[in-house]
């Protein structure tokens, strides 16, 4: 998928579902430091291809996330061996730590992770499924889906909406 050899992506689209899965995994992470993180780059456009995976790299092990479509999220652990060369229109590579919210999360203990949904009032999907939530020692990450491909961001859990999203906490 996306030319990065041995990465095999399981698509999520509920929250409870997405938890459940990875809760072992991430209940390890918990007080370990973010050591750093690695985006797919588009060395042609010189900018992050959102389309691929966020990695995360807390030392023992390495958390892949990555959204699609409307709702879809997949979390792999481990799969992603950056020297190995991006085998997809050859202008692909692994950049470390280009992103300011990353940057932010560095070097904080990790605190707990959660799984955010929107609500909705829609009776076909009263609930959507949209971040990864990461909350370290005085910092915020979540890699959220930005319709399609990934979004980052750390606004402070203050400034979050006090309706309309629900968190599962995984860890």
């Amino acid at each position: 998928m996306l030319g990065i050899e041995g990465w095999k992506p399981e698509w999520h689209h509920d929250a409870e579902a997405l938890a459940a899965a990875h809760r072992h995994m991430f209940v390890r992470l918990i007080g370990r430091k973010l050591r750093s993180s690695h985006l797919m780059w588009d060395v042609a456009q010189r900018g992050w291809f959102a389309d691929g995976p966020v990695i995360l790299d807390f030392g023992m092990s390495r958390v892949e996330i990555t959204h699609r479509k409307f709702d879809e999220c997949a979390i792999t652990w481990d799969q992603i061996d950056m020297s190995v060369p991006i085998d997809w229109y050859e202008h692909f590579d692994w950049r470390s730590d280009p992103n300011a919210a990353l940057r932010q999360a560095r070097d904080r203990p990790l605190r707990a992770v959660n799984i955010i949904e929107r609500t909705t009032s829609a009776d076909w999907r009263p609930r959507v499924l949209h971040a990864v939530e990461f909350l370290f020692d005085g910092a915020r990450l979540a890699i959220y889906n930005a319709m399609d491909e990934n979004g980052i961001t750390d606004v402070p859990e203050a400034e979050l909406p006090a309706v309309h999203w629900r968190r599962v906490h995984v860890a």
